[in-house]
């Protein structure tokens, strides 16, 4: 069995399959992500002009050693979606956001808006399922790692939202360690993601619920 690489890009900060274009120990995500300055460096999307408020870099979780970087708002998913919530959330409606550190510390936030509550409230509901499987799921594909998730749970955010926890290990690898938030206000869901190489202890509890509250309380819903 191959090893599982970790990827802490802005848009995959966790655990993800071999396939993986990262490792933990290859390229820093400020490499990463260093917009190229080429003439045929590729724009981003255009997005609606109705777009959902997202975080900026002031608003993530401080980072001990380096400043947090920030991608442009663009239209549809992240090219790697986030470690645990792949093939969850739908391209159509979505907008992203991909942040960075000068280290191994990276985020993701996804904004998607639905055409009803109900479905946003079904959407939510389905990124949650999959973030609270997403340990055993990992574990099954790797059984010689180890991993757990944790509960943290709601805050009073608009219409709700809830924070979460996943660590895994494998051996002769780093440890990673995600935080995940996932809010809905109206018909626009939310789902923040944040990582790092680590355990629970290195986690940012506290100022991530911050940020989480923050993207819920930034979206709209007309």
């Amino acid at each position: 069995m191959r090893k599982p690489l970790h990827s802490f890009r802005g848009a995959a900060p966790g655990a993800v399959a071999a396939a993986a274009v990262v490792a933990v120990a290859g390229i820093g995500p400020a490499q990463a992500h260093t917009p190229s300055a080429g003439a045929g460096a590729e724009a981003p999307a255009a997005v609606p002009q109705r777009t959902p408020a997202h975080l900026v870099p002031r608003e993530l979780p401080p980072h001990p050693s380096s400043d947090w970087y920030a991608g442009d708002v663009t239209r549809g998913l992240p090219e790697t979606p986030p470690f645990c919530v792949e093939k969850t959330l739908p391209s159509a409606g979505a907008t992203h956001r991909t942040f960075w550190t000068e280290y191994d510390t990276g985020a993701t936030q996804i904004v998607v808006r639905t055409g009803t509550v109900d479905a946003a409230r079904k959407l939510a509901a389905a990124a949650e399922k999959r973030i609270r499987a997403c340990a055993a799921d990992w574990q099954g594909d790797y059984p010689q790692g180890t991993a757990s998730w944790r509960d943290y749970g709601a805050l009073t955010a608009e219409d709700g939202a809830h924070v979460y926890g996943v660590h895994t290990s494998y051996p002769d690898s780093e440890p990673g360690i995600h935080l995940f938030g996932v809010g809905r206000d109206g018909r626009t869901v939310t789902v923040v993601s944040w990582g790092e190489m680590g355990g629970y202890e290195q986690a940012p509890l506290a100022d991530f619920k911050r940020t989480t509250t923050t993207a819920v309380v930034k979206l709209y819903h007309p």
